[in-house]
């Protein structure tokens, strides 16, 4: 038999055994050639399908059954429990992998010797040069000449040092030598503003924190409690700066003599255990003073373990890349880069610049990236501003979103083939070019947004869901399930439970209430706060989140409300609309305010009833005639009123993401009667909601 007859038997046997099979084949194979079958004899048509066939990508079996991704523990409550840990069943948690392996200071010693004293942290000096590197001994070395130089400043151990920088390597060194001498981890960050930071110096009563330049360090300055009394620098600090720390009594010193210092008196180590508070991480965006949550070294590791463990066959080993770019300041950033040093992975520090991210990326060409949606929704934003000029590009970018869309459900993920290099080579090497999984957390993203990355990447990409006070991820997309709009199961160091909200409807046996984690990743309560504590962890050992789920029938969890009127914008920023409405009612000219906003949006908007008598008088007076209604209509008096209340809203404090970006003028007041206001005159926000439904969309729809 020839060749050419041989090739198609071959074919002719996958028709007759598996025909829908074949057309899915010959599907992708058009799509892979580029439909030139016109121009091509059978012969050669024969040997390129057969060849497509041979070389075709395997897909990849999903790590549970997709229908059934988290089992329920026996009993009325309904709990959902993770299949990644056998013991779950049980009601067990996993609390680490490794007997020996389990604090945070240990992790790094493993990973240490997993990479054979491989790469660990890097950083440019400009966006021209290229990254260098200080190695696993040398970052060890470094961090216990640093903690050793803080005992020999007055720290003892279990003392809480603060810090606040942007992300960079001395921020890891400060972190292992607090670990190194069983110190606790206390970051600052530029959200919290001044008055927070002088709140948390002097509730943790902080002697010592490492700043990374002259303006952070004037900032604590400002408003320092005589609990401050050394701020170790990591750059340069002017000399007006020092004098004006010499007469509050504070002393500054840079970050390099404090090593210097602990490298001649070189203390003797002194490690925690995995009962040892770790870090107390404050979380900002409430009312009030900002909570100090405290985590454990055996919390932060049971999180870090549990995620390695759902990541599955692509989970992080040595030799993976990642880029650092979202605050170490919070706890999704920590766990991920205590991830990537447990196994003796690298970190790539950005150059502190977001604008220059992609330029960081193409210079580090990471492995491994965590994301938040704010990032991703500009990617997906600019391509298609890309694309909409063109309806040649438009249809083709569909195509191979198509096709793409096709080969993940599948469970096919790759980056070489024909749609790939055609259509998605820009996207790849924007993000380095080596990407092969990211973790995408912090505010719910938009499932056409996630599906696209998937597609344009053609890597794994997770979305998880968690919080400070749960070190993390509760729950984790796992590989192989490609249906957005939801955050996974449980991961195996927490089972996870719904109860009740019955003032919003929301009932446990309809699979809908409030999200409650019970776990090894649970934090031990808050910072000097037991009133608060005792709100947040009931006697049961459940912390109530205060978010809204939904289990969905496949055993994954979806977010859906919050129970308090608080919610986050994309870029993971806290609302709390009640504050801002009493803020924006102090206008004049303002009788009602409904301030709304979207976690999928990176900014609020309101609806406003305006004061009747305010504003009849103001027409008066500017020769402006029509009723009310039509005034509500008038540009000028949207204008007028929109800069009174944001006028206000500057000088009351408000930040910069805590500003409407438009409003809606509505001539009728909300009410009981209209249903819009309880009984007791409040505002009924489900049904504000709905009831400006278009007006909230259209503003969205002009801001955008």
């Amino acid at each position: 038999m020839t060749p050419e007859k041989s090739v198609l038997a071959y074919i002719n046997h996958l028709i007759v055994s598996n025909f829908s099979y074949f057309l899915d084949e010959i599907d992708g194979y058009l799509y892979y050639f580029g439909g030139t079958l016109g121009t091509l004899t059978l012969t050669s048509v024969a040997a390129s399908i057969a060849y497509y066939l041979v070389t075709r990508p395997i897909p990849e079996k999903p790590l549970v059954p997709l229908e059934n991704q988290s089992p329920l523990l026996e009993g009325p409550e309904q709990i959902h429990v993770s299949k990644f840990y056998k013991e779950s069943k049980n009601g067990k948690f996993v609390s680490y992998i490794t007997e020996n392996v389990r604090t945070l200071y240990q992790t790094f010693r493993e990973g240490a010797y997993a990479s054979n004293n491989g790469p660990c942290l890097g950083w440019r000096e400009t966006l021209t040069s290229p990254y260098q590197w200080i190695n696993y001994d040398e970052a060890l070395l470094r961090a216990k000449n640093f903690g050793s130089g803080m005992l020999a400043l007055g720290a003892r151990p279990k003392q809480l040092i603060g810090i606040y920088s942007q992300n960079r390597p001395e921020w890891i060194l400060y972190e292992q030598a607090c670990y190194s001498f069983s110190l606790v981890v206390v970051p600052l960050y530029d959200t919290l503003g001044p008055d927070a930071c002088a709140f948390i110096i002097r509730q943790t009563e902080m002697s010592i924190i490492i700043v990374e330049d002259d303006a952070k360090a004037s900032m604590l300055l400002e408003k320092a409690p005589r609990s401050l009394k050394i701020i170790v620098s990591i750059k340069p600090i002017r000399q007006t700066t020092l004098e004006r720390a010499r007469s509050r009594g504070v002393q500054i010193f840079s970050f390099i003599d404090v090593e210097k210092l602990g490298a001649k008196g070189n203390h003797p180590e002194v490690p925690p255990t995995s009962e040892d508070l770790c870090t107390v991480c404050y979380t900002s965006g409430t009312t009030g003073n900002p909570k100090g949550v405290m985590l454990t070294h055996g919390n932060v590791v049971a999180g870090v373990c549990a995620v390695i463990l759902q990541m599955g066959d692509h989970r992080i080993r040595a030799g993976d890349v990642m880029i650092s770019f979202l605050p170490l300041a919070h706890m999704f950033e920590r766990c991920c880069e205590n991830g990537i040093y447990y196994v003796g992975g690298c970190v790539g520090f950005y150059s502190g610049d977001i604008k220059e991210l992609t330029n960081d990326l193409k210079m580090l060409k990471p492995t491994v990236m965590p994301a938040v949606p704010r990032l991703l929704n500009r990617v997906y934003d600019k391509i298609q501003n890309d694309i909409s000029a063109s309806s040649l590009k438009r249809g083709l970018f569909n195509m191979a979103l198509k096709a793409k869309e096709k080969e993940i459900a599948r469970g096919v993920l790759r980056r070489n083939g024909c749609w790939d290099k055609l259509v998605f080579k820009k996207v790849h090497q924007a993000f380095g070019g080596n990407l092969r999984l990211m973790v995408v957390g912090s505010a719910p993203l938009a499932g056409n947004v996630l599906t696209f990355m998937r597609c344009a990447l053609g890597c794994l990409v997770l979305e998880g869901y968690g919080q400070t006070e749960c070190t993390g991820a509760i729950t984790l997309t796992v590989q192989g399930d490609h249906v957005p709009n939801h955050v996974g199961p449980p991961v195996s160091c927490n089972a996870v439970k719904l109860v009740d909200v019955p003032e919003m409807e929301y009932f446990a046996n309809q699979n809908t209430g409030e999200v409650c984690v019970r776990g090894s990743n649970v934090f031990h309560g808050y910072y000097k706060d037991a009133e608060k504590t005792a709100e947040a962890i009931d006697t049961e050992g459940w912390h109530h989140t205060g978010d809204v789920g939904m289990w969905l029938p496949n055993g994954t969890l979806r977010i859906i409300d919050r129970r308090k009127h608080i919610f986050k914008l994309s870029q993971g920023e806290y609302i709390v609309p009640e504050k801002i409405e009493n803020i924006y009612t102090l206008s004049q000219y303002v009788n009602q305010v409904y301030v709304y906003g979207e976690s999928l949006k990176s900014c609020i908007i309101a609806v406003v009833v305006p004061d009747v008598d305010v504003l009849k008088q103001w027409a008066t007076e500017n020769n402006v005639r029509g009723t009310l209604s039509v005034l509500c209509n008038n540009k000028n008096v949207k204008e007028l009123i929109m800069n009174d209340m944001l006028n206000w809203g500057k000088q009351s404090g408000l930040k910069s993401f805590e500003q409407v970006k438009d409003i809606y003028m509505h001539p009728d007041p909300f009410s009981v009667q209209n249903g819009l206001l309880t009984p007791t005159f409040k505002a009924k926000r489900p049904q504000l909601k709905s009831y400006f439904k278009p007006q909230l969309e259209d503003m969205y729809k002009h801001l955008d």
